[in-house]
């Protein structure tokens, strides 16, 4: 080994000899690269690497302390108080992809972070380009010290040398990061987590596929002035011990109104579970600023009753939104694809939890062997300590296609002032095991069909587990149904013999006007809620509270 490569080993640890033999700067015993050394070695020379790491520059930690989320806060609020600086875009060779040619662009997994030091943890990273139009910064906090990881080509491999020239001659740097460890073998690890696309991530649990996707922060979603997409500008990953079973990271938020710092713990398993403490810091003010945001896809569903043309009966990433609020109240709204924007605020006094889930796990529900809709994770958020009165804003977004994210679920604070600044915690959890959440009966499905007469519609809602099963024919248990916009003119309540569950059954009439279908033109303002209770006078219920909106 060099002297070089012995002495940046030494002082910064092993992040050092994996930048050396990643960028193919073929120092002492540093593995070769394919091909030989690289035209863009220079900008990763010995004399600026080592100069980057003895620096510290991309951390203000003090000397006699580790980097950590201080240290990001204080950038935060530094960065608040001046200018909004955006960031330069890529080369017009890389904006002008497609998405298909982006993806031809890829990470060589041999070169993972961490793979050669067989730590639990290994780290791949995402080229810039097309949707992916800025750079991040990514930083290695190693012995209490961040550690710039320079951009190289040698990391990827490109669909051609004409491409990987151009970048060459370019300013491009990477456009995010994604997570393995082993999760379903132990022989294998698992892309776990990603973090790439504005303040966009996302995460699986175990026998699991990507799906819904959370965010940072949503700024003015669905206002007429426009939303707003903050963005993570910069990262900071803690080196795994040789034992360690979680994974730390920080996170700059930075956009035209408001900076900020944020810290995630990812620990993967069965239900991957994502500590995350944030603090926002406004430039200016902000109408409205959603805390905690989840964002999914619902194209149709059992409600609709399949899709003419599609052998497919449901196609979504989620069908429902589960909401915990207020003591113990268990609140469940079912999703829709509706032809205009629905935006509905449900208030809050005392947040528990929320989350959009995918109930069903059969794959008779959707028939699809590519996209394994039964196997998308739900995603369930638990605020820690009290997050005061507000409101959870769900938005459907009108689609025609599976491939539009059309969901949109977060959290809304009372706040004082527009540029009052946030703050607090919560637990994500990614998976499929949502029976943990409560003991109460749940809805398994909710259905729609024509009524009786004209301007009647039908709905049914099957409602399984907790005490239900147990509970026969006779037991007398009673369905509070209330209705708005709309006129309840009948309801049935019975065993569900196949299921072991219960099936609600009532239909509502409408106001008279328009031609009669299967889903009549509706005004956007019926609203429904139903719950099962032992009886009309007990106060607890035995099911969660199903609820839903309707209308063009």
């Amino acid at each position: 080994m060099t002297w070089f490569g012995a002495h940046i080993k030494t002082r910064c640890g092993l992040l050092a000899m994996w930048i050396l033999v990643s960028v193919g700067a073929g120092l002492g015993s540093a593995a070769p690269q394919e091909g030989g050394a690289s035209a863009d070695i220079a900008t990763v020379s010995p004399d600026v690497l080592s100069k980057d790491i003895a620096s510290g520059d991309a951390a203000p930690a003090s000397a006699d302390r580790t980097f950590g989320f201080e240290d990001v806060i204080e950038r935060a609020r530094e960065s608040a108080g001046k200018r909004y600086v955006p960031p330069a875009p890529p080369p017009e060779s890389l904006r002008n992809m497609n998405y298909d040619q982006w993806r031809t662009v890829r990470f060589k997994p041999e070169r993972a972070l961490w793979r050669f030091e067989k730590l639990p943890f290994e780290l791949q990273f995402f080229h810039s380009g097309v949707y992916y139009d800025r750079s991040v910064d990514i930083n290695i906090i190693e012995e209490g010290r961040a550690v710039p990881v320079p951009f190289s080509t040698d990391l990827f491999q490109y669909p051609n040398d004409d491409l990987r020239n151009r970048v060459l001659s370019s300013d491009v740097g990477f456009a995010g990061f994604r997570i393995h460890y082993a999760i379903n073998r132990p022989d294998y690890k698992d892309e776990v987590a990603v973090f790439l696309g504005a303040s966009y991530f996302r995460a699986v649990g175990k026998d699991t596929k990507y799906g819904l996707s959370a965010r940072g922060l949503a700024l003015n979603t669905a206002l007429p002035s426009g939303e707003e997409f903050p963005w993570f500008r910069e990262f900071w990953i803690r080196r795994p011990e040789s034992d360690d079973v979680e994974i730390e990271l920080y996170a700059l938020l930075d956009s035209p109104s408001c900076a900020g710092a944020y810290h995630f713990v990812v620990t993967p398993g069965p239900e991957t579970k994502m500590r995350e403490e944030f603090r926002v810091f406004f430039r200016k003010g902000v109408e409205k600023a959603g805390l905690a945001p989840l964002t999914s896809m619902y194209f149709y569903g059992a409600p609709e009753n399949g899709r003419t043309g599609d052998y497919r009966p449901e196609v979504h990433d989620s069908d429902g939104l589960l909401l915990h609020k207020d003591g113990d109240i268990w609140q469940w709204r079912a999703l829709r694809n509706g032809e205009r924007l629905g935006v509905a605020s449900i208030p809050v006094e005392r947040l528990s939890g929320f989350g959009l889930l995918q109930r069903n796990r059969n794959f008779d529900r959707y028939q699809d062997l590519e996209a394994d809709y039964e196997k998308r994770p739900s995603l369930w958020v638990e605020p820690e300590g009290a997050w005061g009165p507000g409101w959870i804003e769900l938005i459907e977004i009108p689609t025609d296609s599976e491939y539009n994210d059309n969901i949109v679920a977060f959290w809304v604070p009372k706040r004082e002032a527009p540029d009052e600044p946030v703050s607090g915690a919560c637990t994500l959890y990614w998976g499929h095991h949502e029976e943990r959440l409560h003991t109460l009966g749940r809805v398994a499905a909710t259905r729609q069909a024509t009524g009786d007469r004209k301007n009647w519609v039908r709905f049914l809602i099957d409602f399984e587990g907790g005490e239900l099963d147990a509970l026969p024919a006779d037991s007398g248990i009673t369905s509070i149904v209330e209705v708005e916009g709309a006129k309840l003119v009948q309801k049935h309540l019975e065993k569900n013999s196949r299921t072991g569950g219960w099936r609600l059954s009532f239909q509502v009439e409408l106001e008279a006007g328009g031609g009669f279908t299967v889903f009549p033109a509706l005004p956007p303002s019926v609203k429904l809620t139903a719950v099962l209770k032992k009886g009309e006078n007990f106060p607890n219920p035995l099911t969660e509270t199903w609820s839903y909106a309707f209308g063009r």
